[in-house]
């Protein structure tokens, strides 16, 4: 008699994925697609999916959290939280001064179509008002978090990136690492560009950026622009030409010669190396390593291996990096 024996079930479960993952999800014409096929085709979707998951389950337990922490000081007063609220917060809010209102008018005046001051007043005043409500929501829940100790284990969906040796910036031990996907002639890494270095800025010596090449196939310049400041790295000089080649409208092969020279990098080493194209199947790697983790487009950033896909604003980057300190203060 076959004895399933306790050895034999933990195999089972152990293989169960790796056979799964074998078996074909379809077959066309005697060819198997298999399951590992059709994830790895739709990966950058799937994470984004997961992403998704995650902000809608971290937005709950906000909500979830916050209601806990307003009823337990409402009981602790002995009011409800509707009057906890009106004390705390409504009360709390100042009236928006002449100035700001002037200032939202101003930065806004495109969108206003012609509108006077007087006749959008009420509004703005209104809009700041609710600005300035959520932020005195937000700081006196961080005094209730004080009070009512809270912990949060939710964790966010991260992907495993390796830097694989290319150019780095900040110190080896930073808490926060950023791995940047881009592409030299990606509108849009240009707009990221400029967000990152704001985070570089504020953050200091607690952020390490690792830049690797993902140059799109449609765009011409692209790949030599990459060739180019990979043998600038060559000489050790791949950060001063890679903040030129953002600054650059051309990024033609004259162009890419003559950065070389502005840089102070060795002319005819430069030139051979470009012509040769010395780095092609260290940028290769960067594009497979890159789709292999989910990347379909560019810029793409991992912080901490949490992904961020497109131009996102600097707020974005400053929510995952001050949870990740949050959490690297406590580990």
């Amino acid at each position: 008699m076959h004895r399933f024996t306790p050895i034999a079930a933990l195999m089972a479960l152990v293989l169960a994925p790796v056979l799964c993952a074998a078996e074909p999800v379809a077959t066309v014409g005697g060819t198997p697609i298999s399951r590992e096929d059709l994830e790895k085709h739709v990966k950058p979707k799937l994470i984004e999916i997961d992403n998704q998951r995650y902000e809608t389950l971290s937005e709950g337990l906000d909500e979830l959290i916050s209601e806990q922490l307003f009823e337990k000081e409402a009981k602790a007063r002995n009011i409800t939280t509707e009057q906890l609220i009106a004390t705390e917060i409504t009360a709390k809010v100042p009236e928006p001064t002449d100035a700001e209102v002037q200032k939202v008018y101003d930065d806004n005046k495109a969108q206003l179509q012609g509108q006077t001051l007087e006749q959008v007043k009420d509004r703005i005043v209104a809009f700041v008002k609710q600005q300035k409500g959520g932020e005195r929501q937000e700081a006196f829940i961080e005094e209730l978090k004080k009070k009512y100790p809270t912990t949060i284990s939710l964790k966010p969906p991260v992907v495993q990136v390796a830097a694989a040796g290319r150019p780095e910036r900040g110190p080896a031990n930073a808490p926060i690492t950023i791995i940047a996907f881009s592409d030299y002639e990606c509108p849009y890494c240009k707009r990221a560009h400029t967000t990152v270095e704001e985070v570089m800025q504020k953050y200091g010596d607690k952020v390490k950026l690792v830049y690797r090449d993902y140059p799109l196939p449609f765009h011409q310049h692209a790949r030599p622009a990459a060739e180019a400041a990979a043998c600038a790295n060559a000489q050790g000089k791949f950060w001063e030409f890679h903040q030129k080649l953002w600054a650059a409208s051309d990024l033609s092969t004259d162009k890419l010669k003559a950065i070389a020279g502005e840089v102070g990098l060795d002319q005819q080493k430069f030139d051979d190396c470009l012509a040769k194209s010395e780095f092609k199947d260290a940028i290769d790697k960067d594009i497979a390593d890159g789709s292999s983790v989910g990347v379909s487009g560019t810029p793409a950033f991992f912080i901490n291996g949490r992904m961020i896909s497109g131009a996102q604003p600097f707020e974005k980057f400053k929510q995952i990096i001050d949870e990740e300190l949050a959490r690297s203060s406590k580990s």
